[in-house]
């Protein structure tokens, strides 16, 4: 059970349980780390975790409402980065629960938990999305002004 104002933030609040659930059973599961040996808490995947055999698995933590199950609305993605978190051969699961709101307290809703899916990443299908994109410093640079004033 979690209390938060939006279902997007049930993710984040699973994947502590998930890591707690793999250790409890023998698998060593924690934040996947980087090249540069830094945990990192965003972005895919959201568990790092050695099988029985001392495989490396990936897992990321994702929720669904049953009513938006078959829509088109974007669930999944992966940007690589400079200090990318997958750093190893190995398998990529996706570990889903179907949250529903069952009350709420004050501004904050109850969701939980009614069912799960453990899917093989393997063989998801993905669109790549090119596109370019730049930040404030940059766009706002000196030289870049043609002009400007104050109002």
């Amino acid at each position: 059970m979690v209390f938060t104002s939006t279902m997007n933030e049930v993710g984040n609040d699973i994947e502590p349980f998930l890591k707690s659930a793999l250790n409890s059973v023998g698998f060593e599961a924690q934040s996947p780390k980087g090249n540069s040996g830094k945990s990192k808490s965003t972005g895919y995947p959201d568990i790092e975790f050695k099988d029985l055999d001392g495989k490396t698995n990936y897992i990321e933590c994702k929720t669904y409402n049953i009513e938006n199950i078959h829509t088109t609305q974007r669930s999944f993605y992966l940007s690589p980065s400079e200090d990318f978190k997958i750093t190893k051969d190995a398998i990529h699961f996706i570990v889903s629960f179907e949250i529903y709101v069952s009350g709420r307290i004050k501004m904050n809703n109850i969701y939980k938990a009614k069912s799960w899916k453990i899917l093989d990443a393997f063989y998801l299908l993905c669109d790549v999305k090119y596109e370019f994109n730049s930040d404030n410093r940059r766009m706002y640079d000196r030289k870049l002004i043609l002009a400007e004033g104050s109002i």
